[in-house]
């Protein structure tokens, strides 16, 4: 075997790992142990270097190849858990469902509320409307990016709606993060828990279907990407000798 064929298969096993990882949410020493019987050995904590270095990089490529989303979004914040403390996954999705941006804050305020605007807005454009709680911040967030609209001279001006049954879309959404992240069994860093966040919701939308065949991140151009697609279905994998 070449060596540029061993890297590929490096990884081929590292973008399985990843993704089973964040799919699945288990804790390290477990995920260890599932994949020293697919015939990898390799320890826990190289394992959370590589969902650490590499989740952001594929969040980002999923982020700008996922299907067009709608204009009328649902905003909302769920609680994760670092270093004992809370921290706020600001989430947003589509009326259908479809994840539009996530953001991981140390903060639930204002500034926080408004920068998780800009950025969701520059990933996917301006909505028509934008369906929140009854949170002050988030309103004072999206009231903020309607002044800049306002100076810039835009006439129209986005549409905000603090009406709780309408965001009920999302509140269900939050139910799968929360289904894989609480496994994990905590956070020890905000990089990390950013990094891990990332994946999972990466992984999110490419069970939602968000994400064509063609489309799906992988790590290079040439890796296959058969370990991971469909719904990550265990295979049997071999680090070459």
């Amino acid at each position: 075997m070449t060596l540029s064929a061993i890297i590929i298969l490096n990884k081929d096993v590292i973008l399985y790992a990843v993704f089973f990882y964040v799919r699945y949410g288990v804790s390290y020493r477990d995920f260890e142990e599932i994949m020293e019987e697919r015939g990898v050995e390799v320890d826990h904590a190289t394992l959370n270097r590589w969902v650490i270095r590499y989740s952001p990089a594929i969040a980002v490529k999923a982020k700008s190849q996922k299907r067009e989303t709608n204009k009328s979004w649902r905003m909302d914040e769920m609680y994760i858990k670092v270093k004992g403390q809370w921290t706020y996954l600001y989430r947003a999705v589509d009326s259908h469902g479809d994840t539009l941006d996530f953001m991981l804050s140390e903060r639930r305020d204002e500034e926080a509320a408004t920068v998780f605007f800009k950025q969701t807005i520059n990933n996917n454009g301006f909505p028509d409307k934008v369906v929140m709680d009854k949170s002050g911040a988030n309103y004072a967030g999206l009231a903020n990016i309607n002044l800049l609209l306002i100076l810039a001279g835009f006439a129209t001006m986005i549409d905000i709606l603090q009406v709780k049954y309408l965001n009920n879309i999302i509140e269900q959404d939050h139910r799968f993060i929360k289904k894989i992240t609480k496994p994990m069994m905590g956070f020890k860093a905000f990089h990390s828990a950013q990094a891990t966040i990332d994946g999972v919701e990466t992984a999110h939308m490419i069970r939602k279907g968000q994400l064509s065949e063609e489309n799906i991140p992988v790590l290079s151009h040439k890796t296959e990407s058969h370990y991971y697609k469909a719904n990550f279905h265990p295979k049997k994998i071999h680090m070459p000798s």
